[in-house]
């Protein structure tokens, strides 16, 4: 810690930072443009100037910019003098020479942040008075709008696209006062974190075209935090929404998951959630005609339902929260209820649960990923099923370049030299997949096989950190040559983190990722750290209570020792092949469906019961790393129309359970599932004691969900009553519906609905509520590791035999951040960027064959005929074909089948 002076004021400060770090860290504010937390100080825009002393006679001073000029021991500076003051005035203004005039008509008011450097500098009356300059804005996507005549020149965007998120089809032409940051033609932009450039620019150069399309004012919204649900990464995210829609889906700043940044996915893929596109009302087909029910007629006929069934099993689902999950468990029993997952996804979970719960093996946050100098990643495609992950890869690979500033006395947050250095200077990334990633271009090598010679090649690494593992003979000299070059690549690094997951449904890859990480443990020559990535973003809550595959179900249903199935919040076509699903769903009456979604289950159901979304309910999921993580309701959809009737899955599954018992109601609102399960599942324990309760209070106040500008609520219902109604209570959570309650930065509370504080109203108003700016939340972080501090056990390596190679084509599993993920499927402008499905298929296996760059494959397999497109790929193993599991008419139960035949089709 170093002492400085600011303003006549004694303060200890970080000698690591820059002076406008530390100034806004310790409350001074002081004006800025092109300087970001993660992106660190070019100098570009001149706006944080202050005036620095050479001692406290000094009455001159000299005028420096304080985002790149370190703290030094003893530095005297004034943010506040007349010099400072005038010279950030003037620098505003020549900003705004060629800004339009357009505040009234920008979707960027009320969260700009050159609004609020405006104001801030005092700056009201504008000089100029000639043409503007002017440009041609282009087509960048369906997520964002281009209004180049706003920009400043601060060069955010492009530091952040291609220095930060490695995307290469963003750039800035052009010199002087005619720059323009855009494409080389209009395009979709490529990369899949660009929605990030409307937060990262401080003007309305790049805007939320989704939002556009429904747009209202940032103080016109209600919000909650809440946590994305696209993946396991469990990124928080805060949710605006304006009478029953949501609006538009905001970064929530947590220091060790996302910090600044979410990917596309998690940002726009919200519009399944739209209330007039969803199941509103339980209905019943009886003798072929649908009827509406009632909340109290659902009710009894779900009692109707367990009456006349006496076998019923419950098939739970990992997109919903743990609180959902274990109230069907109460219902039909444990050994009634089925987690859903397949075989092969249950085999894997197992695995890495009893790696999280009984190995003491260290598991990164997302944030720690960034820090690893060598990293090893097997089976993953993370750009495709974790981008936010391989987001946090690619800093990591780029942070010796910091390193090295660092050892050369040249701070790390100098943007300009550590970009320079980070051309020859990279940490080391190693990958195997069964086919190309969007991370090759970064990886040192990148193996590509099967998923069983791929944990060969794992095993041979660790084979070499410990003789004790056995020998694997069967590789070529170079593949071997290769391991032992891993090997001690691993063996000399500081930090060594190995990522691998379940979407290769492979647990020998899991087997070869927790060997390979306890080999290197055992030398206790440096950190290893591994990282499983998981399906979907509850899947280890729901592993943790457990549960029956659904191939088990499925084999009971044959045996008929099953009369009927409840399926909540599940899709059984995503598992099982159509063939399968038409059986199990022949006698609709014994199919009782919960969900949100028209999903082909719902729809072949004959009981089906409306819930409520994650952003319509309050609810608890489980991330990749075992942190527990809570979600809250952003709005009441039955306020907003009482003929609506949705409630939570678990409410419906209780209150059934009650009836059909004749027993008291017991759980009247969240807290109340949660003491249940806490009290059956002792890992649930920190949870109850942990995440807030609804009777969590700041100086007596709920916390608001609107912003204190909010206006027009009392019109919002106005065509059905003048008279405003009463807002709704909620029971569940310590929020109110309303402007009313506590909204600043207090040390307590680290759930923040929204980023807003005075005089900050952009999304840079996060600095507020942070003790050190880009590093420590005031509260801390949100959510709690269930995992740490539990008993450990001695690290066991794992035994496994290799797989036999398959003689025929069998289907391997490809993904794309569009279309993967089974509920944003549903999103209207998620399904207009889903690539059309195809077969990726070798090229020699193409060549053999007779097939051509654009023929069509036809197939038969799970009794079906597939006719697709295919794409060639040079490095997919022969015999192998790529399918996009997960996607509509791609189940699960695909992955590893064998094709006996394999032809052209000829229209």
């Amino acid at each position: 810690m170093f002492k400085i002076y600011i303003n006549n004021k004694e303060y200890y400060v970080n000698k690591s930072d820059n002076l406008l770090q530390v100034c806004l860290s310790i409350g001074l504010d002081i004006p800025y443009f092109c300087w970001h937390p993660k992106l660190g100080s070019v100098g570009a825009c001149r706006q944080c100037a202050v005036t620095q002393y050479n001692s406290f006679s000094d009455s001159q001073g000299r005028l420096i910019m304080s985002c790149m000029t370190p703290v030094i021991d003893g530095t005297i500076i004034s943010t506040n003098d007349n010099i400072s003051e005038s010279f950030r005035r003037s620098i505003v203004e020549l900003l705004l020479t060629n800004h339009p005039h357009d505040c009234p008509v920008c979707e960027e008011g009320g969260n700009c942040h050159l609004q609020d450097m405006t104001v801030m500098n005092k700056h009201h009356t504008r000089n100029y008075r000639f043409s503007k300059r002017t440009h041609k804005n282009q087509y960048l996507g369906s997520f964002i709008k281009h209004e180049m005549n706003r920009c400043i020149g601060c060069y955010r965007c492009v530091r952040y696209y291609k220095d930060y998120a490695g995307g290469t089809d963003l750039n800035v032409y052009g010199a002087n006062n005619n720059i323009y940051f855009g494409r080389t033609e209009d395009g979709i932009l490529e990369n899949e974190h660009s929605g990030n450039l409307i937060e990262i620019c401080p003007t309305g150069v790049f805007t939320d075209k989704t939002h556009s399309k429904q747009y209202n004012r940032k103080w016109d919204m209600q919000y909650a935090p809440s946590i994305c649900q696209s993946c396991s990464i469990g990124c928080n995210i805060s949710i605006g929404e304006r009478h029953g829609e949501i609006r538009r889906i905001e970064n929530r700043y947590h220091q060790n998951i996302n910090h600044y940044f979410i990917c596309d996915l998690g940002r726009f893929g919200y519009s399944h959630n739209y209330l007039n596109k969803r199941p509103k009302n339980p209905s019943h087909v009886f003798h072929g005609n649908l009827k509406i029910l009632s909340f109290t007629e659902a009710i009894e006929e779900g009692v109707n339902f367990f009456q006349r069934y006496k076998h019923i099993i419950g098939i739970g689902s990992a997109r919903t929260s743990i609180e959902n999950n274990f109230a069907l468990q109460e219902l039909v029993g444990e050994n009634n209820f089925s987690h859903g997952m397949s075989l092969k996804e249950d085999a894997c979970l197992k695995l890495i649960l009893n790696v999280l719960k009984n190995n003491d093996l260290y598991i990164p946050s997302l944030k720690e990923i960034e820090s690893y100098d060598v990293i090893l990643i097997l089976g993953e495609d993370l750009t495709q099923t974790s981008p936010r992950v391989a987001l946090a890869v690619r800093q990591a690979i780029k942070n010796k370049a910091k390193d090295i500033a660092e050892l050369n006395g040249i701070p790390r947050w100098n943007a300009t030299v550590v970009s320079n250095i980070s051309e020859n200077y990279k940490n080391s990334l190693y990958i195997t997949h069964t086919h190309e990633t969007k991370l090759d271009d970064i990886s040192d090598w990148s193996y590509f096989a099967s998923t069983n010679d791929q944990s060969k090649f794992g095993s041979a690494i660790a084979h070499n950190l410990d003789p004790l593992l056995p020998a694997i003979e069967d590789l070529s000299p170079f593949l071997l040559e290769k391991a032992n070059f891993i090997s001690k690549k691993l063996l000399h690094a500081k930090k060594v983190l190995i990522i691998s997951g379940m979407h290769s449904f492979s647990t020998s890859i899991i087997k070869t990722a927790i060997n390979l990480s306890i080999s290197i443990k055992k030398k206790k020559t440096n950190h290893v750290a591994l990282t499983f990535l998981t399906s979907c973003s509850n899947t280890l809550g729901l592993g943790l209570i457990g549960g029956i595959s659904i191939e088990e179900v499925c084999q009971r249903l044959s045996k008929k020792e099953v009369d009927a199935i409840i399926c909540m919040e599940y899709d059984l076509y995503r598992y099982l092949s159509k063939y399968d699903c038409d059986v199990f769903l022949k006698n609709k009456n014994n199919i009782l469906s919960i969900d949100h979604q028209y999903t082909d289950t719902y729809k072949n159901s004959t009981l089906n019961l409306p819930c409520v979304n994650f952003s319509e309910s309050s609810g608890t999921v489980i991330n990749f790393e075992g942190r527990a993580q809570r979600f809250f309701q952003v709005y009441d959809p039955m306020f907003l129309n009482q003929k609506n009737c949705l409630y939570e899955s678990w409410k419906w599954l209780h209150f059934i359970q009650c009836k059909f018992l004749n027993q008291e109601i017991s759980w009247f609102n969240l807290d109340d599932v949660i003491v249940s399960y806490s009290n059956k599942y002792p890992i649930f324990k920190k949870i109850k004691i942990s995440l807030p309760s609804a009777n969590f209070r700041i100086n007596n106040q709920k916390i608001a969900r609107s912003p204190n500008r909010y206006s027009g609520r009392t019109a919002l219902q106005s065509h059905i009553n003048i008279h405003e109604i009463s807002q709704p209570n909620d029971i569940n959570t310590m929020f109110s519906f309303s402007m009313e309650g506590f909204n600043q930065p207090n040390k307590s509370f680290s759930y923040i609905p929204f980023a807003w504080f005075p005089g900050w109203n952009s999304p840079q108003a996060w600095n507020k509520f942070q003790i050190e700016v880009g590093k420590k939340s005031v509260a801390g972080d949100s959510g709690v590791h269930l995992f740490k501090d539990n008993r450990k056990v001695k690290d066991i390596y794992l035994n496994f035999k290799s797989n036999i190679k398959k003689r025929n084509w069998y289907v391997i599993p490809y993904y794309h951040i569009f279309g993967n993920e089974e509920l944003t499927q549903y999103s209207s402008i998620i399904q207009d960027n889903i690539v059309i499905p195809y077969v990726l298929i070798n090229k020699l296996d193409a060549l053999e064959i007779g097939l051509k760059k654009h023929s069509i494959i036809e197939f038969h397999c799970l009794n079906k005929n597939f006719r697709l497109n295919i794409r060639l790929s040079k490095n997919l193993n022969r015999k192998q074909i790529g399918l996009p599991i997960g996607r509509k008419g791609f189940p699960i139960a695909l992955v590893g089948k064998e094709i006996k035949y394999i032809r052209e089709f000829i229209k």
